[in-house]
């Protein structure tokens, strides 16, 4: 692929949680500013693909283990040997000695074709640099809060509980009588905004390698189609509400080199329709003559859209131009 590519990808969130951090509310910087990860946007992606049956490498597998105590057969995430060896019908990863038969199977998974891999196992210390980098995706709604949810399971637990016994001090024990409660965490609504670049260079000297061919235009296809859709695919309990809704490309000449386009993008909520400012319009317009292809894709049903006089408008339901 001869060119740059420079975007923002956003994700809506309506009573749901796109990214929790351990205490399971939306996860925050240390002045309380919403945000999600990386990771949050690229996991629907690698389970996008695997469900395509793609090779992905770097995804949670699990497996039966009957290696604890006897009898005792428990279920456990693979390690990343285990993972390899699998995905490449590998026998023994540990007996593999030729680092470019290993280089060439981990440029093969389309997860570290995108996004690059770090592989230390068996001997084989490799560290690849993805030609997609997506940074952390800040939430540009100011009215974001987070909800909690009491839910009530249908089951009792089985624990006794000294505190429902009426000869507490016997230390005598009853089993609960009531079922247990739970807690949903959810954000009311808020609107995350992932900047990345694509550099095709990064595979450079892999490809002098001969490891791969290099980040082609049908690997930018690849991710562009699944980078449109995957969020929305993605229907887990806590994930339901979260959908793409809006992505930004702007193709450039190889040479060119662009800001965090994110910084330049409002988010207002309206009556009617929510309104996304595009402020790099003066930026995009100075640099024309190096800008090869601008394409926003939105949903014009729940969107409106300033500032993007100079670009191609897609509908994000149905890819059609608007």
């Amino acid at each position: 692929m001869n060119k740059r590519v420079y975007g923002v990808l956003g994700i809506s969130s309506v009573m749901a949680n796109w990214n929790a951090d351990f205490s399971g509310y939306p996860k925050t910087t240390s002045d309380g500013e919403t945000f999600g990860s990386d990771k949050a946007l690229k996991y629907p992606m690698k389970k996008m693909w695997d469900d395509e049956g793609k090779k992905v490498l770097y995804i949670k597998s699990m497996k039966l283990s009957d290696e604890g105590k006897k009898g005792e057969v428990t279920l456990i995430p693979k390690t990343l040997k285990e993972r390899y060896e699998q995905l490449f019908q590998v026998k023994d990863l540990k007996n593999c000695k030729n680092v470019k038969e290993v280089l060439t199977n981990l440029m093969s998974a389309v997860d570290v074709k995108n996004f690059g891999a770090t592989f230390a196992e068996s001997g084989s210390n490799i560290s690849i640099t993805g030609a997609v980098q997506i940074g952390q995706g800040f939430n540009k709604y100011s009215g974001t809060n987070p909800e909690e949810q009491q839910i009530l399971s249908p089951f009792r637990t089985a624990k006794k509980d000294k505190s429902n016994s009426s000869n507490e001090g016997e230390g005598e024990k009853e089993e609960a009588k009531n079922s247990t409660l739970g807690t949903k965490i959810v954000s009311n609504e808020a609107h995350y905004f992932y900047p990345f670049v694509i550099n095709p260079l990064a595979y450079k000297e892999f490809k002098e390698l001969g490891v791969t061919e290099g980040y082609t235009e049908e690997d930018y296809q690849n991710f562009r189609r699944t980078a449109l859709v995957s969020a929305t695919a993605f229907a887990t309990n806590s994930k339901v509400g979260c959908e793409n809704e809006f992505a930004l490309f702007v193709e450039t000449t190889p040479d060119t080199y662009l800001p965090n386009l994110s910084e330049y993008i409002e988010f207002e909520k309206g009556e009617k329709k929510n309104v996304i400012n595009l402020n790099c319009t003066e930026i995009l317009e100075a640099m024309k003559d190096r800008i090869l292809k601008m394409d926003v894709y939105y949903n014009p049903y729940t969107t409106e859209l300033k500032g993007a006089e100079c670009m191609k408008l897609y509908d994000i339901r149905t890819m059609n131009e608007v």
